[in-house]
């Protein structure tokens, strides 16, 4: 299958410890990598330079301009892991999604602009979507929102795979097939889309939570937490990652523990969603 192999040829250059001290170069790499694959879909692709440690860490931005101005839609993922683990699952499950919405939807005419954006540093406490959303209140940038990419590659059929989140108190399937689409009540119409549009595609459980998460802190584990605090809609996508997943954060998060069929079901939903989004009927 074609998008088997798109997704199968890019979790091979992704896969890799991703660290800033343990594994810098790979990092490097990874950054230069997605640089280029921006630039082979003729996206504008420019960098977001922030400083952390000592060190200068970049966030990666391909921009697909729209017809007309209006604040853009921005779909992310990180692209650095944790000491010790490959992070197939967290996070370049949701790095060969983002690219391949990219890719479905570079030649499609849109209304307004999406920016597609790998950002550095979420697992050191956010620093790189913190530092980019402080960026777009200090300039006074507006955005439609943010789809946010985390761990989206593992899913099973069996029961007693999906675990529920200490203090949630909603309802959640007891099969963990389906992808969750989190967001707060400033999200709460970004999520209410997403979540009808992604359905064709596949399983998908909403949740919307009061202010930004601080009763169920596992629903800020990721990039969307930065734009929540800024006060910009944003939603997270995700396969739950250790509510699920037993490789999260481990030596063992490798490429045999992907679902390719559920990352492609994602894809799916994720290109209809900038395509609903953005304004576009048309996609590649």
């Amino acid at each position: 299958m074609f998008s088997h192999q798109k997704l199968q040829a890019h979790l091979l250059a992704l896969i890799g410890e991703r660290h800033p001290s343990s594994s810098p170069e790979k990092l490097q790499k990874t950054e230069r990598y997605l640089s280029e694959q921006f630039s082979l879909l003729c996206l504008n692709v420019e960098t977001h330079a922030f400083e952390a440690f000592g060190s200068t860490y970049r966030n990666v931005i391909g921009t697909l301009r729209g017809k007309r101005e209006a604040p853009p839609l921005i779909v992310a993922a990180h692209y650095d892991t944790v000491e010790g683990s490959p992070g197939a699952d967290d996070n370049a499950s949701g790095l060969v999604v983002l690219l391949d919405a990219a890719r479905r939807v570079a030649d499609a005419t849109l209304e307004r602009s999406v920016r597609f954006i790998a950002f550095c540093l979420e697992e050191q406490n956010l620093l790189g979507s913190l530092a980019y959303a402080a960026h777009l209140r200090a300039t006074g940038q507006e955005i439609l929102g943010a789809i946010v990419l985390e761990c989206v590659g593992y899913a099973r059929d069996e029961e007693g795979f999906q675990q529920i989140p200490p203090g949630l108190r909603v309802p959640v399937p007891t099969v963990g097939n389906f992808l969750a689409v989190v967001g707060n009540v400033h999200s709460a119409d970004l999520t209410t889309t997403i979540e009808r549009v992604a359905k064709p595609y596949l399983p998908v459980a909403s949740l919307v939570v009061p202010g930004n998460g601080e009763l169920v802190p596992d629903t800020r584990r990721s990039d969307h937490a930065a734009f929540w605090h800024y006060g910009y809609p944003a939603v997270m996508l995700t396969d739950t990652a250790n509510f699920r997943n037993p490789h999260y954060h481990q030596p063992t998060d490798a490429l045999g523990t992907l679902d390719l069929d559920f990352m492609t079901s994602v894809a799916d939903a994720v290109t209809a969603a900038v395509l609903r989004l953005t304004g576009s009927q048309r996609a590649s």
